[in-house]
């Protein structure tokens, strides 16, 4: 099992014994990059670190990785302008390159990186995130729902693979 994230085509491939499945996503407005703060997408070599959200329901609200007890609305939207959402489910990224994405300042795992939902208002396909994988709701829950912890995670620039017949 792996994932295959590719920034240039916005798009999350997760290749498993089950098939290959291919989700749009949105990465950081800011571009690729590794560092503290920079609110850029780190690309390399990663693992899913932990999961959360098993059993919530889809648009489930997350604030520090714990589930509010909120569902997003337009209105609670509306009530909170310029939040950036975390919905659904979470997958906790962890670096596994020594000096690129992991440890110092350039540690995936302590940058909060997650592949996560959104509001489905949200672009997909664009850059609009703040340094996460952003997804639709039903496409993070069937992601988690395939993903265990310690899958396999690359964040690459180029374009996908594609597969051959």
């Amino acid at each position: 099992m792996q994932i295959t994230i590719s920034l240039s085509d916005q798009t999350l491939t997760l290749d498993s014994r089950a098939g290959r499945f291919v989700y749009p996503v949105s990465s950081a407005v800011n571009g690729a990059g590794e560092r503290h703060g920079s609110g850029c997408t780190p690309r390399g070599r990663h693992l899913v670190r932990a999961r959360f959200g098993t059993g919530l329901p889809a648009a489930a609200v997350f604030q520090g990785r714990r589930f509010t007890g909120e569902r997003w609305t337009a209105e609670l939207a509306s009530a909170h302008p310029g939040r950036d959402w975390m919905l659904s489910r979470i997958l906790w990224l962890g670096g596994l390159e020594p000096g690129r994405n992991q440890g110092g300042d350039v540690d995936s795992f302590r940058r909060f990186i997650y592949i996560h939902g959104t509001a489905d208002s949200e672009p997909m396909g664009e850059p609009a995130s703040h340094g996460c994988i952003r997804m639709r709701n039903a496409d993070v829950i069937d992601l988690f729902e395939r993903v265990p912890v310690a899958t396999p995670v690359t964040i690459i620039e180029a374009p996908a693979a594609r597969p051959t017949d």
